[in-house]
């Protein structure tokens, strides 16, 4: 009977143990397949109370007061809205802003939405009115699509998009790029959609993807690009490291600019398992399984880009409330290297926010980097 009984209580284990793994191993898959419609931590679902002549009122939340402009995205629609009006009366438990723009869809009061960083849908050309191409990338796994946005300048930027979000988000500095005469390429990556899938499907957090960077890198050079500009939000910023430590034109690269840089991917893997709804007890398995399923481990991308492998200006921007991606790892990046990276900190902004938060603030800073690389 006592054998009989420890046999059951070890296949309990056993099953209680398997079971654990399986639960990791869904977290992480739950991580590594990130969708624009799934929202990153801090974007929270409000409701819409209430629309008027360039006004919306949204439910009160630290999202909904947070300055500057953000895309408002919900089942059917899709708007943009601007600065806070505080001078417009309303309830308590609501704040007014200023609503640009209905992209499309409605907005009728009870709907349920979020702000996001992506500002724009469509493609360059009709968001934006910029003169703009659809090309094809040779990637190692097929074709990348991309936007071409044409510009008098040698010097190239080819933009990098992050996690949860699309091709679309860097078109937030395609009127200023623009302006400045620079051409812009702003490619979709392996498991995007309209890319390239991978066997596994999910993402490596930059650690193979910045192959697809490399390529938009030589199709920038093989058209005509002297020099490239590599700016990157999120996991794109760590293509972009990755992509300037390893690329073979990486002497073509004349700058980078990276925007809210995923460099502790454990930390940011526990941030989205956490966002999932995953269980406390049940993060640690997340990023095990993680870590089994990428091959990555504790220092692997920190080792892509080791502070001696960094050899051009780097702007560096980040915000210390990102709850993805740990200000303190940009810090202390921009520590280890003061002679080359300018660090610009956003207060108050979200993961791969900080253009939102403040644009005209964004755009001088960008123009004051980019103006020497020119």
């Amino acid at each position: 009977m006592r054998l009989g009984t420890a046999a059951a209580a070890a296949t309990t284990v056993i099953g209680t143990g398997a079971a654990a793994v399986a639960a990791g191993r869904y977290a992480s898959d739950m991580v590594l397949k990130p969708a624009p419609d799934r929202p990153l931590p801090g974007d929270p679902r409000l409701t819409v109370h209430a629309t008027g002549p360039g006004r919306i009122t949204l439910t009160r939340s630290l999202a909904s007061l947070r300055p500057g402009t953000y895309g408002l995205t919900g089942a059917g629609g899709h708007a943009v809205v601007g600065p806070l009006l505080d001078d417009v009366p309303h309830p308590a438990d609501t704040v007014v802003r200023r609503l640009e723009r209905v992209t499309h869809g409605t907005l009728q009061p009870g709907a349920r939405v979020r702000l996001t960083p992506q500002v724009h849908i469509g493609n360059p050309r009709d968001a934006l009115g910029l003169d703009c191409a659809d090309v094809d990338i040779p990637g190692e796994l097929g074709a990348l699509p991309a936007w071409f946005v044409p510009g008098d300048r040698e010097t190239w930027v080819i933009t990098v998009h992050g996690l949860g979000t699309t091709r679309e988000h860097p078109m937030v500095v395609m009127p200023f790029l623009s302006d400045q005469r620079l051409p812009v390429l702003d490619p979709a990556y392996r498991n995007d959609v309209g890319a390239p899938h991978t066997a596994d499907g999910i993402s490596h957090l930059g650690d193979s993807e910045w192959r697809d960077l490399d390529a938009a890198i030589r199709y920038a050079v093989q058209y005509g690009a002297e020099r490239v500009v590599l700016h990157g939000w999120s996991t794109g910023a760590s293509m972009a490291l990755h992509a300037a430590a390893s690329s073979a034109l990486r002497d073509r690269i004349a700058g980078l600019v990276l925007d809210s840089p995923v460099l502790d991917w454990q930390a940011t893997v526990r941030a989205l398992a956490a966002a999932r709804r995953v269980p406390r007890p049940l993060l640690p398995l997340a990023v095990r399984a993680a870590e089994g399923s990428t091959g990555l481990h504790a220092g692997r991308l920190a080792e892509a880009w080791t502070a001696d492998l960094l050899t051009v200006p780097t702007l560096l921007i980040h915000g210390p409330h990102d709850s993805l991606a740990p200000w303190t790892a940009s810090r202390e990046l921009a520590a280890r290297r003061p002679d080359l990276i300018t660090l610009h900190p956003v207060p108050h902004a979200p993961h791969a926010a900080m253009w939102n938060a403040d644009p005209a603030t964004y755009e001088e800073t960008l123009r004051r980097f980019l103006t020497p690389l020119m």
